[in-house]
């Protein structure tokens, strides 16, 4: 098979496409073949060699990766026969593999596809639905809230623009440059603004006329987290989920005492609750993609353009969850 493989940490032309022997499922596995692996910025500090919430670096050379769709095409011991053939999806966790044509999965990860979805919105919604749906927990959204969105356009900003506007709120959504700021108008945000204008706050002002913003969803951080905390009113809530745009403090953070609230990792699986919290999140991410009330925004690439498609995320340059298509 064909795979992107990593021989050494490093720069995205470190990502090199060859020819590897395909992957045989163990027990309680079954065998993928892929048609759409995603992109995680997570993956692209592990392509760096830096520490980042992976319990550790991979060793090498990886196959990075960690969330695929496809259809079941071979299967391991003990694995029931009803998944041979079945469009699937899965997220890995913290185990690589998934930039591949073929890729081996626990079977208890899987996920069947929904007949509304094509493979690439199912990966959408395994990661960046479910830490959506994560994130949301926390949102009380309803027809009196207004919700400001940094990173509107990103894959989960998409998502969380959506679900404020299906819940009745007002929505501002934030985007660099005016082909994101049109996509983020497209997406049915009331006001979609170019946070890259040092005049941007005025014009949410001016907009709000007089309301003051009820939910500022923040996984970007730095100076647009300063500025659209500072349009919240008394009461409302920041919700940190992400730092990104390294701005303020060499990339943590900007938290606001009595404010601010960190919604990732431990936290919102608590949240979720039951036996299994992230798969409960990964159904409730797909459940909503299924019937229509959520659809992600999918940026794809050739699998041959591994490289490509990291360069594009660490430099902002991507609409969408980021995908390879083997």
């Amino acid at each position: 098979m064909l795979a992107i493989r990593l021989h050494a940490f490093g720069p995205a032309e470190n990502l090199v496409l060859e020819e590897v022997g395909d992957p045989s499922p163990g027990p309680g596995q079954v065998r993928v073949a892929v048609r759409a692996a995603g992109v995680h910025l997570l993956d692209t500090a592990l392509r760096e060699g830096l520490p980042g919430p992976a319990p550790r670096l991979p060793d090498l050379p990886t196959i990075p990766g960690r969330e695929v769709a496809g259809v079941v095409d071979a299967l391991g011991e003990g694995t029931p026969e009803s998944w041979l053939g079945r469009r699937v999806v899965a997220h890995l966790g913290f185990n690589p593999g998934g930039y591949a044509e073929l890729a081996a999965v626990d079977a208890g990860r899987l996920h069947e596809i929904p007949a509304a979805l094509d493979f690439a919105e199912a990966v959408a919604m395994i990661g960046t639905g479910r830490t959506a749906m994560g994130i949301l927990q926390f949102a009380g959204l309803g027809p009196g809230s207004v919700a400001v969105v940094p990173a509107a356009a990103g894959g989960i900003g998409t998502l969380l623009v959506q679900y404020a506007k299906n819940a009745g709120a007002t929505v501002v959504g934030l985007a660099g440059g005016p082909e994101k700021t049109a996509r983020v108008a497209a997406n049915g945000a009331d006001l979609a603004v170019d946070y890259t204008d040092p005049g941007w706050p005025a014009k949410v002002r001016a907009h709000l006329g007089g309301r003051t913003a009820t939910v500022v969803f923040d996984g970007v951080g730095g100076d647009a987290a300063r500025e659209a905390v500072a349009l919240l009113g008394p009461g409302g809530r920041h919700l940190v989920f992400g730092w990104s745009g390294k701005g303020l403090h060499d990339g943590a953070p900007y938290l606001v005492e009595g404010v601010s609230e960190q919604v990732l990792g431990p936290v919102m699986l608590e949240r979720a609750g039951g036996p299994d919290p992230v798969r409960t999140l990964e159904l409730r991410a797909l459940a909503e993609a299924a019937e229509g009330r959520l659809t992600p925004a999918v940026h794809r690439f050739p699998l041959a353009g591994a490289a490509a498609a990291h360069r594009a995320l660490e430099t902002r340059g991507t609409t969408g969850k980021v995908v390879l298509e083997p």
